[in-house]
């Protein structure tokens, strides 16, 4: 992926793959997806899967991420990072480039391989 696509910092690809040891998703790759809804905002999710055909892997820190093409523009510039969302409690956020208006969205945990078989790979609270 060029520097201006999708990316994952340390913490959260840290978290992701101790997410994947514990489950039965060791080994496996994280799929991003996100995509437009009518009032215009963006709703990201993520979850273990296999590589498909029109995927573009990259990888951080040990983690390999998948994003399909129809994900792709949307994700352009955003950052997967894992926060404190509130007192003690951390999460999974999107932070979208700073030139799109909006906050944060959390996605939750890393939902099983077969959330995203659809492509839509469920959606966050924004």
């Amino acid at each position: 992926m060029s520097d201006t696509m999708f990316s994952v910092t340390t913490t959260a690809a840290s978290e992701i793959l101790a997410a994947a040891a514990r489950s039965d998703a060791a080994g496996m790759a994280l799929r991003v997806a996100a995509r437009q809804v009518a009032d215009g905002s963006i709703e990201y999710g993520m979850g273990f899967d296999e590589q498909r055909e029109d995927d573009e892997p990259a990888a951080f820190d040990g983690l390999t991420v998948l994003v399909g093409s129809p994900s792709r523009p949307l994700l352009a510039g955003t950052v997967l990072d894992y926060v404190e969302v509130g007192p003690g409690r951390f999460d999974f956020v999107f932070i979208p480039p700073p030139d799109d208006a909006g906050t944060a969205c959390q996605s939750g945990a890393p939902k099983a391989r077969d959330a995203c078989s659809s492509g839509g790979c469920g959606s966050c609270g924004a």
